[in-house]
């Protein structure tokens, strides 16, 4: 356990405390509810930063961080659908490409398949998604035009990061069958005791 994979955990922390604001009766709980959709964004940049920076990058880490910002991004959209904030087709989509991405990590992680580290592309996405609720939290008109744009980038993200994760298992075991291979010519070689 490291300072990175602390701020990880702490996210998974923030998310009781978003939902507690969130449903508060004060004036001003959706403001204090984004403020601490702001913390949890900040930790995530910190985290990464602070992982690569030390080398602190760990395969824990990179399984809990990216599942992290999944759950607190579902958290907050449910928040915004249960309030009618934004469509459920929205919503759904949301759903679907983050569900699928939490599954199958999980899924292949406890195979012992290699799990994509968190990466530009995933950051910006989460970035767009920051920003797409910022404009919901206070109802700008473009709001839900951009939300839509956030999710079509999304899953081109996700796209690229199925491809990626077939090329590095691939890697993988194309260099397992190539030392095996390696060490049964060796074997056949070696001269008989």
């Amino acid at each position: 356990m490291n300072l990175p994979n602390l701020l990880t955990m702490l996210r998974f922390a923030l998310i009781p405390v978003y939902v507690a604001v969130f449903a508060s009766d004060s004036s001003n709980h959706m403001k204090w509810a984004f403020l601490i959709v702001v913390i949890a964004g900040l930790t995530d940049i910190l985290d990464g930063y602070l992982a690569r920076k030390y080398g602190q990058v760990t395969s824990v880490g990179a399984m809990l961080d990216p599942l992290a910002d999944k759950m607190m991004m579902i958290t907050v959209i449910l928040s915004l659908l249960i309030t009618e904030h934004i469509p459920w087709s929205a919503g759904a989509a949301i759903f679907i490409r983050d569900a699928g991405m939490i599954v199958g990590s999980a899924f292949f992680h406890f195979r012992g398949k290699k799990t994509v580290p968190a990466n530009w592309m995933g950051k910006l996405t989460t970035i767009l998604y920051y920003l797409a609720i910022l404009f919901i939290f206070f109802e700008l008109p473009f709001a839900r035009t951009y939300l839509w744009g956030v999710i079509a980038f999304s899953f081109i993200t996700s796209f690229i990061y199925i491809f990626l994760f077939v090329g590095l298992n691939k890697d993988e075991e194309e260099q397992g069958s190539a030392v095996q291979s390696t060490g049964e010519e060796t074997d056949k070689k070696a001269p008989p005791a």
